[in-house]
């Protein structure tokens, strides 16, 4: 549970910058392929994660703008891209605009449950690195490259000529 603005900004920053870095090496070819029919599409999932970002907080009380929860996704990794960075954006000015410090302890109903609202700020990141750990898998398995974000990806360690496994 985040406790201080600040200490979520930061982080926040570091993840979304994780997530747009992660988007762009993602093809339009790929956006639609799936692999298996109980498994979302990379176009599916890189929405879900976008149109999270305002669903959840606004849920919360902020206003945080970004596309409707339940639209389809755009047919371009860079109509995804666009709408990911603006609503991240927005995530950060509405956290530091309608948010202070004490407000973090403050509950809202969310699915079913109170959360404090540094809870909902801990769970958006989490729901985020989950969704995007799927991606990262689906995306191996469609010839992508993979961008490290805690730690170097397969690529990164080759970029160090460091023994990657196979």
């Amino acid at each position: 549970m985040y406790r201080k603005i600040e200490d979520f900004i930061k982080d926040w920053g570091y993840e979304s910058e994780g997530t747009l870095n992660l988007f762009k090496n993602i093809s339009n070819e790929a956006l639609n392929k799936k692999d298996h029919e109980n498994v979302r599409s990379i176009a599916v999932l890189a929405w879900h994660i976008t149109i999270t970002l305002n669903e959840m907080l606004n849920k919360a009380g902020l206003k945080v703008t970004g596309p409707d929860e339940h639209s389809k996704p755009p047919s371009t990794i860079k109509e995804i891209i666009d709408a990911y960075e603006s609503s991240a954006k927005s995530v950060t000015e509405q956290v530091q605009k309608q948010w202070t410090d004490a407000s973090l302890l403050e509950k809202a109903n969310l699915y079913g449950e109170d959360w404090r609202n540094g809870v909902t700020l801990s769970i958006l990141i989490k729901h985020q690195s989950h969704h995007r750990g799927q991606l990262t898998v689906l995306m191996r398995q469609s010839g992508m490259l993979v961008t490290g974000i805690y730690g170097p990806s397969k690529e990164d360690w080759a970029k160090y000529n460091m023994p990657t496994a196979d």
